[in-house]
Parts: C-alpha cells; sequence; structure tokens
C-alpha cells in the first residue's frame, strides 16, 4: 500500500496507524525502537522538527519505507547528480577514515 506523504502530521498519523496496526503501545514501541516516548510521541503529531537519524529509525522499525518520485522531465539528471553526490560522500568518507589511521598522538 502506498500512501501520499505531504505533510509531518500525515507521517505521523501513518506511524501512529502502523504502530496501533502491530498492536504496540506507545512506550513499549518507543523502548524496542530505541528512542524515548517522548521523541515518538512528537513524531506520531507531526512535529514540525524532529531528528532525521532517529526518525528513520523509527519508520524502519515499524516496517515503513520512504520513497520520492521524481518528475521524468527531469528523473535522469536527477539520477546522475544523486550518484555523484553518494561517490564523493563515499570519498570523503574514506578519506576521513584513512586520515584517523595516520593520525600522530
Amino acid at each position: 500500500m502506498k500512501v501520499e506523504i505531504d505533510s509531518p502530521e500525515k507521517l505521523g498519523t501513518l506511524i501512529r496507524a502502523s504502530r496501533k496496526a502491530l498492536g504496540m503501545r506507545q512506550d513499549d514501541a518507543a523502548g524496542s525502537i530505541g528512542v524515548s516516548e517522548n521523541f515518538l510521541g512528537k513524531v506520531e503529531r507531526g512535529g514540525e522538527t524532529v531528528q532525521w537519524g532517529k526518525l528513520f529509525q523509527v519508520l524502519t522499525e515499524l516496517g515503513l519505507t520512504v520513497e520520492v518520485e521524481v518528475p521524468e522531465s527531469f528523473a535522469a539528471e536527477t539520477m546522475a547528480q544523486f550518484q555523484d553526490i553518494q561517490h564523493k560522500r563515499g570519498q570523503a568518507a574514506g578519506s576521513e577514515h584513512d586520515a584517523s589511521k595516520h593520525e600522530v598522538k
């Protein structure tokens, strides 16, 4: 099932509905996911400012995924740019890792 998400509130509602469909209480779900009950409540209410990493942690634990539909008119260029950026990030992460191995203490 795909649900179009156009606001934090709608995403929060979907997260709450999924948690309830799994038969989980909010406090139990938060503990299982590894976030605070306060954070999960904020997400479920559609809080405007949440931490991306924790949000994806919640989505993953509830079995939800995120897809972004890119219009065909610029999909090819977007994918090329996306791959280039991902490649550069990978190289930068590798360089930082290599530099830390050669650090003088």
